[in-house]
């Protein structure tokens, strides 16, 4: 269960498993309690299968494993399956499909506040891959845990992770061949660094009281960012407020 230390805005600075939040998690090591996986535009009957079907398996599963959040594109399913989850125990939790609410700003901002808004408070968000300029925007929106999949998965691609842009190196030579091989375990190394910056600055802001700040910077990189952060101000303005001090 995550302790919060520390709000700025709906972000959250808290203590988990020893470790200080936001932070990021090896993905291969993290213990995911066994469900039953479904893609993003199926049709409701399968995706209440699968919401079923995890809550089902979830019954045998160890409480301090992370459980799944399932529920395809339909909202409604997916705070059935966070609450179910819930009651039987669970507080970590990772939400399915979040590389294709990435790519919808509007999907991506409705289903993170309405999950924050479901769970208890100390129970913590898992999101396993996403690009570094999301980091800032989700911990915002209330992700506690980021996983190292992408920056394995950008190596091996030959694709430099920087907080800002992604830059394949094969076109951009702006690599510190001095002290980085190009070679998978190079960038691989590089990327690690690049994201283990980012979630200390994100951890820094927060600290600051200056997150905020900081999100809006690293939206104007990408039009998804970009959108979801104003739709969060122009529909979810209450959710922002609640948590944000007035000085």
């Amino acid at each position: 269960m995550l302790e919060i230390t520390l709000h700025d805005g709906p972000a959250r600075l808290g203590k988990w498993n020893n470790l200080i939040t936001p932070t990021i998690l090896d993905a291969e090591q993290v213990a995911v309690v066994d469900n039953q996986p479904m893609p993003y535009e199926v049709p409701r009957t399968l995706a209440q299968w699968s919401v079923a079907e995890t809550i089902l398996k979830a019954q045998e599963g160890n409480r301090d494993d992370t459980a799944v959040i399932h529920g395809a594109k339909y909202l409604d399913l997916r705070l059935e399956c966070a609450q179910e989850l819930e009651k039987l125990g669970y507080r970590n939790f990772l939400l399915a499909n979040v590389d294709k609410l990435l790519k919808r700003p509007r999907n991506l901002v409705e289903t993170m506040v309405a999950i924050r808004e479901a769970i208890n408070p100390n129970s913590s968000l898992y999101v396993p891959f996403c690009h570094l300029n999301f980091i800032p925007l989700l911990s915002y929106l209330g992700v506690d845990l980021f996983g190292d999949a992408s920056c394995g998965y950008h190596a091996l691609l030959g694709v430099m992770l920087t907080p800002d842009f992604n830059y394949p190196v094969a076109n951009y030579e702006i690599y510190h061949k001095e002290k980085y091989d190009m070679d998978y375990s190079g960038l691989l190394e590089y990327n690690k660094n690049s994201m283990d910056f980012v979630i200390r600055e994100v951890k820094a802001h927060m600290k600051n009281g200056t997150l905020r700040n900081l999100v809006e910077m690293r939206c104007a990189s990408s039009p998804e960012t970009m959108a979801a952060l104003r739709i969060l101000d122009s529909e979810y303005s209450d959710f922002v407020l609640k948590y944000t001090g007035l000085y």
